[in-house]
């Protein structure tokens, strides 16, 4: 074992996040270009007692769009599973079936597009600040009927959370039925669907960086304007469920930063994020596909109150 950065973030990864104990079956699911964070999972997982299984994803077989009926039983007897492929357009509904199947199973931590980088320098952290103040955040948001998010860029969206589920994304996946995110560091619900109009201005969409415009009506997109917006749309195609919203999240790591990766820039202190397609259960839209939108120096007004203003939180 080597004693470094990445092992001590792989220690808490196993042992602080999935908190993996003896006898559970731990799926990894690596490529060669994460290898040597998937060696330092592994190890750890072994340590812990688990009976470790590692599916390597060959360059030949991407882009990987649907699971082999193979994968399907593994996943399906997995206690934990972890995603760490590099992140790629056209495995998006590969990814949704991972989130469904892993934590509808056992639990789940997706960790797309990861880099060691990341791993050294947002996963190997105390959690418990960040657990806290994600959670006034959320305590803030919650029920709000009237959330309105704009940016001196031109956003301006409004919508209701009223009656829609908040979850934090404090770096726990402990136990069944969970999914999470690491790097940890956002709280998120999906908006009421038909309250949800106005327009976004992003910096960045499913690690593509760029300006983009996502005007929406009733919770669906009815226009945009941007390559990155472009490619989406494109890989959506003609399937509707892809462009409805389906995701509202507020970044709460003070070490994330705006980057081209989503994993890590959504999760940035002060932005928050929307995303079309799925929403994961907690609202009603239902789509093989979920995109992440970045929107950044946002001020944020929910309850008759300034959350936010200009990327930086008063609460």
């Amino acid at each position: 074992m080597k004693a470094n950065k990445l092992y001590s973030a792989a220690d808490r990864a196993i042992n602080q996040a999935l908190r993996l104990k003896p006898g559970e079956k731990y799926l990894l699911v690596t490529d060669k270009q994460k290898m040597d964070i998937a060696e330092a999972l592994a190890y750890y997982a072994k340590q812990a007692g688990a009976e470790t299984t590692t599916y390597l994803m060959t360059e030949t077989l991407r882009p990987i769009t649907e699971p082999t009926r193979q994968f399907k039983d593994l996943i399906r007897s997995a206690s934990a599973t972890t995603y760490l492929l590099e992140g790629r357009f056209p495995e998006k509904p590969f990814r949704g079936f991972m989130v469904s199947e892993g934590g509808k199973h056992g639990r789940i931590c997706m960790m797309p597009g990861l880099t060691r980088d990341m791993m050294e320098r947002l996963v190997n952290v105390d959690f418990s600040e960040m657990d806290k103040f994600t959670k006034k955040v959320m305590r803030a948001m919650k029920d709000a009927e009237d959330v309105v998010v704009e940016n001196p860029a031109g956003t301006r969206i409004a919508f209701s959370v009223k009656g829609r589920a908040w979850h934090n994304d404090n770096g726990n996946i402990s136990k069944k039925g969970m999914h999470g995110n690491l790097p940890a560091g956002e709280c998120y619900t999906a908006p009421v669907e038909e309250t949800f109009t106005g327009k976004i201005i992003i910096s960045l969409i499913d690690d593509k960086l760029g300006h983009g415009e996502m005007t929406f009506k009733h919770g669906k997109l009815v226009d945009f304007k941007g390559k990155g917006i472009a490619e989406v749309i494109e890989t959506i195609g003609g399937d509707e469920t892809g462009k409805i919203i389906g995701e509202f999240g507020i970044g709460t790591n003070k070490g994330a930063r705006i980057c081209p990766n989503m994993l890590e820039a959504e999760k940035a202190f002060g932005t928050v994020h929307f995303a079309i397609g799925d929403s994961y259960g907690i609202g009603k839209n239902k789509s093989k596909f979920h995109f992440d939108a970045l929107v950044d120096k946002v001020t944020i007004t929910a309850k008759g109150k300034i959350i936010a203003k200009n990327g930086k939180f008063l609460i």
